[in-house]
């Protein structure tokens, strides 16, 4: 999303690069539910069709909703309104930067909702046989970001803490390389797959096992499973900034390297079943 400094340079992108990052993060329907964009459209916009310029949005709370407005000058308005019933009761000025981070935050927070929610419904059609074990980790291509950030709360409390805080880490890791990558051909694609195929399959492998198994059996090399979980995990948070730092370098020679490793550590979990 672009820095709040460079927002009076260009407010259009800057609201638009923000309604982007809500359908980013939440699922559509919910997107579609707590967000209201308004628009002012010209004479010009209405005869070639065109949306219009973003003049504010606002992200709607069960008690408060949060309004950002722009008015060239330029000049920024950001409010909080306590709502009850419908109605105003409340409202309070607020600067572009603790709006944003009101934003973020109550983004945040409906997204983890939203992954609990979607994570509890999958682990009940597992339950019927109507999904396969572990389906609700799945890091899908076209929402990477989204589903890379709502990971840990998809988890719950299955995996250790510390698998969870790993988890984290090493999704903020790959978004933060993501658009350093994005157009660089196979560099872009061990990213990705390192997204969306070598971490939720680690987890998956965890996941697949019997609770009691994890708890109890030792596996070959003395451990048991939480802790080869968490030794995969720790692998791949280093890969992770490996990635990151080629990235940011736009070294492509270290990034596939680290790519290759990836591939051959990865392919096969330790933790699946024989």
């Amino acid at each position: 999303m672009t820095e709040p400094a460079e927002a009076e340079a260009d407010p259009q992108t800057f609201l638009t690069e923000l309604v982007e990052s809500v359908g980013r993060a939440l699922p559509p329907a919910l997107a579609a539910r707590v967000l209201v964009i308004e628009r002012k459209r010209t004479v010009a916009d209405r005869l070639f069709g065109r949306a219009g310029a973003i003049a504010r949005v606002s992200l709607i709370g069960p008690e408060e909703t949060l309004t950002l407005g722009y008015e060239p000058g330029p000049h920024w308005r950001g409010e909080v309104d306590r709502v009850y019933g419908g109605v105003t009761i409340a409202r309070r000025p607020l600067g572009l930067g603790d709006w944003l981070t009101a934003f973020a935050g109550r983004v945040a927070a409906l997204a983890a909702q939203a992954a609990g929610d979607a994570a509890n419904s999958s682990r009940a059609l597992q339950t019927l046989g109507l999904e396969p074990v572990g389906s609700e980790v799945q890091v899908r291509d076209a929402t990477i970001e989204g589903d890379l950030r709502t990971l840990p709360a998809r988890l719950g409390r299955r995996v250790p803490d510390e698998a969870v805080a790993l988890v984290g880490r090493i999704g903020d890791l790959l978004i933060y390389a993501l658009p350093r990558v994005a157009g660089q051909g196979e560099q872009e694609v061990v990213v990705r797959r390192t997204a969306t195929v070598y971490l939720p399959d680690t987890l998956r492998a965890y996941l697949s096992l019997p609770a009691d198994w994890t708890a109890d059996h030792v596996l070959p090399d003395g451990t048991k499973a939480s802790e080869a979980l968490i030794a995969q995990l720790g692998e791949l948070e280093r890969a992770a900034k490996r990635l990151r730092d080629a990235a940011v370098e736009h070294d492509a020679s270290a990034l596939l390297v680290n790519g290759r490793f990836l591939a051959e550590r990865f392919g096969v979990s330790r933790l699946d079943l024989p």
